[in-house]
């Protein structure tokens, strides 16, 4: 319990269950001596809390471990803030799916407690750097946890873009856009689309077109180090988005280059000890169990 001294707390804004289980946290935390920091937005919907607070920014200065409590779009916003602190996360699942919040809440005491005594595991995971240039200048960047996706935005049509893996031209391709996702992604909006589950030690991205023009465009896996390049055809007659895990989003323009590449932070996961990969897939994906049973 010496590891873990100070610990922040993060949850998902809106929410009466998350604010229940924030303060189920804090007693349960304060019961053993340890000091809880709270992100200041969530302790403005939490008068007379008494803890200290903090912008979710500089939690990965101050803490030893931040736990966020609620579903998976909560734990991507929190990894992009604190990457690069590199400072343990932990989730509470205090929404649907959970792939990365996989504590549920009528277990926090006895999994948290195994945590804070140095039983669980460690997952890296890596997140994505996009940064979109317009006639060579920068006009907007993003980090990405999950993927990168181009997509149509409000419109409906089509878009036109060509595709550059390491400097190497890939293809032109007419479609509605696409995904480039991390193995923690392949989850996600990328498996929704048609793409591969990756299991999250991979070192791979892959790329999902979606709804293309053509009957031969694939999924492509490709190493992680390497640096993709999409570019919007000039021949657009629609505006299209970039999306980073779907919470930041960047209009573009014909003509616009975006690049994206893997960051050099990643993200330290923790897990309970019992955590499978594949026990996950199967409970949230519905996948049968073994056969004759």
């Amino acid at each position: 319990m010496d590891h873990f001294r100070n610990i922040g707390l993060i949850g998902r804004l809106g929410s009466k269950p998350v604010i229940d289980t924030l303060k189920h946290l804090m007693r349960f935390l304060q019961d053993r001596g340890l000091n809880t920091i709270l992100d200041e937005r969530n302790a403005e919907m939490m008068p007379g809390h008494g803890q200290q607070i903090c912008k979710q920014k500089m939690m990965g200065e101050i803490c030893d471990l931040v736990i966020v409590v609620g579903g998976d779009g909560s734990l991507l916003g929190a990894a992009r803030a604190l990457a690069q602190c590199h400072v343990p996360v932990l989730g509470v699942n205090r929404g649907n799916l959970g792939f990365l919040t996989d504590i549920s809440p009528n277990e926090i005491e006895e999994k948290v407690s195994e945590v804070l005594e140095g039983k669980y595991t460690v997952e890296s995971r890596f997140l994505l750097d996009m940064i979109v240039k317009r006639a060579g200048e920068p006009i907007g960047e993003g980090t990405a946890l999950n993927d990168c996706v181009l997509h149509p935005g409000k419109a409906t049509r089509m878009i036109q873009f060509e595709l550059y893996i390491e400097g190497q031209f890939v293809y032109t391709q007419k479609s509605d856009g696409l995904i480039v996702s991390t193995p923690t992604g392949s989850t996600a909006y990328a498996l929704s689309g048609g793409g591969p589950i990756m299991h999250p030690k991979l070192d791979a991205i892959v790329l999902v077109p979606m709804f293309p023009h053509t009957l031969s465009s694939r999924p492509i896996v490709v190493d992680g180090n390497s640096e993709l390049k999409l570019v919007i055809s000039e021949e657009n007659e629609t505006y299209p988005t970039v999306s980073c895990d779907g919470q930041i989003n960047i209009s573009l323009a014909p003509g616009d280059v975006i690049t994206i590449h893997k960051k050099p932070h990643k993200l330290k996961l923790l897990h309970p000890l019992n955590y499978d990969f594949y026990r996950t897939c199967r409970e949230k994906l519905g996948w049968g169990t073994k056969l004759g049973r």
